[in-house]
Order: C-alpha cells, then structure tokens, then sequence
C-alpha cells in the first residue's frame, strides 16, 4: 500500500503541460504548474516553522491557490483543516484552538475579524486570496519548493470538522491512506480515466468536493473545469466540454428549471453522479427524460467519504444508494449491535480501510462510535434489500417516537412527495403532550399549485398507517439547506418546537 496520499502523482505528472484545472475565463492551469504551486506552498509553510503533523487551518474562498495550500500540506506531511468561508470568527476560534493550529490562513477581507481569535490561539495569521493575492501567496512565490514527508499510511492527512448540531464539532482524523484508498476505489468504480473532464461546482472544503471530486481527477489524470461556485448560466455553458459532473440535488433541480438543458447540450456527458443528500425520485425521473442519463447517487460522510454507490453499469435504483463499495463491509444493526436481517431497518455500521482514525481529543466519543472489530456506527439508519441495495431512511436523530411507535421520516417523505401539487417535504417529529412526539410536515408546493391540506390527509390514509401520519402540515416556500443541500431539519424542529405544547401551532 502506498503512504502519502499522493505517492506517485507529483513523479507521474511532472512536467506534464496536460491541463489539470480549466477556469471559467479560460485560463488553464497544466498538472506540472499546479504541482510546482502545490511544492511552492509547502516550502512556504515548512517556512512558517510547520512541520509533518502540525496543523494548519484554511478559511479561504474557492480558487487555484486553496486548493495548492492543500495540496502543499500533503507533500509536506502538515495536517490541514478546510474551514467553511461562512464560519464566523467564534466558530473559526472553536477550531483553530481545538485543533492547535499554528497557521491560520484566510481571505485578506477576513484579517481584521480573525486577528484576535489567531491571537487567542497562539496561531499565525497569513492570508491568501482568491486571486493569487495575499501575504503568505506571496510568500509562496518565491519559496524554495518542498521535498515530499516521508509519511505512513495511518499518518493524518487532514482534520474535517463535523456540523456540531448535536453538541461540540468534532474533527474527523483522515489519515492518508483512508483518502488514498477510497480515491483509487472510486476512480475504478466509476470508469474515470484522463480522457475524461470532471465539471467541479462543488466547494472544496467539503469531502465531497474535495477528497472525492478532487482527488479522483488527480488519480486519473483528467482536467477538472474547475468553477468557484455553482452557477446555472456557468455550469451550463461548460457542460458540452465536460464528460463527468458531481452534484447535490439542488445541482439538478436547478438546471431542470432551464429550458436550455438538452439532450445536445450534454451530449459529450458519460456520467452524473449526486449525493450529500436525498435526489428526489421526481428529479431522477425527470433528469432521465430530460437528458437521456441516469443520475448515479453514492452515499458517503465525513467520517469514511464514501461507502456505497449505485452501479455504474446495471439498474441505478432511484431512492436507494446501491451496493458497498469495493472492500467496503455495510451492515445494518439494532441498538446492541446485532446484525438486522435484510429489509429491516436498522443503524448502518460500516468497516474498511475508508473509516476515519476517530475523533480528536475526544477518546470516549471515538469508543463509543467507533467498535473494537472497526465498524463505525454511522447514526444513519437505513436497509439492505433481497437485491442488496442500500437505502437510507434518515438519521438516528430524526427517528420519531409516536405513541410508542416508531416513525421513518423518509418513509412519510416519500409518501407526500409521490402526492399530486407536492414539490418535496421535510417530516420531523415535535413534542405532543400525549403522544411524546408528533410527526410535522413540512411541505413546498409545486410551482403554480395550493396543495389542499385535507386532500393529502386523505390520500395518505390510504398509504401510511394512522401513527405514521403528519398531525400537523405546514406550507412552506422552500426548505432551509446548508451549502451541500441537506435540509436542516435542526431548524424546522426548532421552529415547530411548541405547536402541540404552546401558543404557535398552524393549522392542522
């Protein structure tokens, strides 16, 4: 097994004038001068006094540049942690010193906020900006280029913080070869080889667009049209160059709402791949029409990036994410940990070289998730058909308990998004003084439509059992997402915490 997450590829691309990344204004950047940036950017760190296993945090906005920092953090064996540019400068605190950074690198406009909290860490404070700019991107310039860290497979490669809705952010310990090994599955699963073009909208410090997306086009050798966001105008003038595209569902959604999106437009496609989050069975089926492609879902998370995928060749199966990926083991568990029969719903623990090393800092939270034999306990709950595929069903946080009874919020989702004038709907449980929880719907119309409240009540009675059913429907323009499209279901419990118990409830 190799060590260092990129072993091979600086030796394998150097001097290479093949185009790596291709910019919205036409720029093209070749692997060898990436490569040269990404070296340049190791050497300025190994400058700043970091060396292998030190950590260094990024706040910075989509561009060449972050994504040689990250690049010249790996040749330079340095621990990075991708920091959302939508963080505050309290949130940014909580990981800086969490994590013992010694380098905080951000965008110029964010010095002045993020001063003190680098301060307060005992952390440098350099910036670097989207357009090349900046103090430690000029530092890069004239750095003497790094040579590659001798590194070992268990090594950490980054820290990624999870979201925290649940109590404290916890940083995921990536080590090398858990990014190395899922990367090499993928690129094989996938059929990606260096004829292709990869259409990159995703942000970067994220797993999906930067371990999966990222690494994969760096594995097989394919350019990537690499956009700072996504943007439907954009995306659809560069996808008759591209061959690949990986989105979240709103990708999809949103350029099914343009009128310019045809067969021909994506003639040169071979592959869509979705996830972060549920695809619509609706968006599948109008995609395919639309487009003549199946949209292939995987599932994944920042603990283990991915773990299954539907087939590249053979049936993709709308609502389910396909099979375990190559040396991947998928089991579906009750509360003790014993192994579920197929079709029954369960906790999904997964086991492979993927799995991350546990938490850090945090010892018990690690032994609690992750089991002595190495399955990690994924909180998700889902099933594993008689054909094999897999299926999520929604997250151990979101189970309601109604009257005793359980309550599968995607199974009551999509129940609802099968009804007539239904757009998509979230479900979530609230507290009900004498059922302990009742199930809220929360539903957004199709554009043009005013689904009635009392028609969907009766068409669901025909298909979910009475405690299934939503007590309350409420109509909402759209649903709250983060910037991977998952909705946030924190929010809506939060919002609808007192509608059996207080003064706030809608109609039912």
């Amino acid at each position: 097994m190799a060590n260092h997450l990129y072993d091979g590829l600086f030796a394998r691309h150097e001097g290479s004038t093949r185009d790596f990344l291709i910019l919205p204004d036409g720029t093209r950047v070749s692997h060898a001068a990436f490569l040269d940036r990404a070296a340049r950017y190791a050497g300025a760190l190994a400058a700043a006094g970091l060396v292998p296993g030190d950590r260094v945090a990024l706040q910075l906005e989509k561009s060449v540049d972050m994504l040689a920092v990250i690049a010249g953090a790996i040749r330079a064996g340095i621990v990075f942690l991708p920091l959302n540019p939508a963080y505050t400068s309290a949130e940014v605190s909580y990981f800086v010193s969490d994590a013992g950074a010694k380098l905080l690198l951000c965008d110029g406009r964010n010095e002045p906020a993020l001063a003190p909290v680098a301060e307060a860490a005992g952390a440098a404070l350099l910036t670097v900006n989207a357009d090349g700019s900046g103090s430690f991107a000029d530092r890069a310039r004239t750095a003497t280029a790094a040579p590659i860290a001798p590194r070992q497979p268990g090594d950490l490669a980054a820290l990624l913080y999870t979201s925290g809705t649940t109590g404290r952010s916890k940083g995921a310990m990536m080590s090398h070869a858990n990014l190395r090994s899922n990367a090499e599955v993928l690129v094989d699963y996938w059929r990606f080889d260096d004829r292709d073009v990869l259409l990159h909208a995703l942000p970067i410090f994220h797993t999906h667009g930067l371990f999966v997306a990222t690494n994969v086009a760096l594995m097989a050798g394919c350019p990537m049209i690499f956009l700072p966001r996504f943007d439907t105008e954009t995306v659809l003038r560069h996808l008759p160059q591209a061959t690949a595209m990986m989105g979240v569902p709103t990708f999809y959604t949103r350029l099914l709402d343009d009128p310019r999106l045809t067969r021909d437009c994506v003639a040169g496609m071979r592959l869509f791949i979705s996830g972060s989050a549920p695809l619509l069975a609706e968006t599948h089926r109008l995609w395919e029409d639309r487009t003549g492609h199946r949209i292939l879902e995987r599932y994944g998370m920042t603990e283990t990036n991915m773990n299954s995928s539907n087939p590249y060749e053979g049936e993709r199966r709308a609502g389910t994410v396909g099979f375990p990926l190559p040396g991947i083991e998928l089991k579906v568990c009750d509360a003790e940990g014993h192994e579920l029969p197929r079709g029954e719903i369960g906790t999904l623990e997964v086991r492979g070289p993927n799995v991350f090393q546990g938490y850090w800092n945090m010892p018990a939270k690690t032994a609690e998730e992750l089991r002595p034999d190495g399955f990690f306990i994924t909180g998700d709950l889902g099933l594993i058909d008689a054909a094999g595929y897999v299926t999520i069903v929604g997250r151990g946080k979101d189970l309601i308990i109604s009257g005793g009874f359980n309550v599968y919020p995607k199974e009551v989702e999509m129940a609802l998004d099968d009804l007539p004038g239904v757009h998509e709907s979230a479900v979530i449980g609230a507290p009900h003084p004498d059922f302990g929880e009742a199930v809220v719907a929360v539903v957004v119309p199709q554009p043009g439509t005013t689904p009635d409240r009392h028609a969907l009540r009766a068409a669901l009675d025909t298909r979910l059992a009475r405690f299934k059913q939503p007590k309350l429907i409420a109509f909402r323009a759209d649903l709250p997402r983060n910037t991977m499209g998952k909705v946030q279901k924190a929010l809506l419990r939060d919002e609808f915490r007192e509608s059996f118990t207080g003064s706030g409830a809608e109609p039912a």
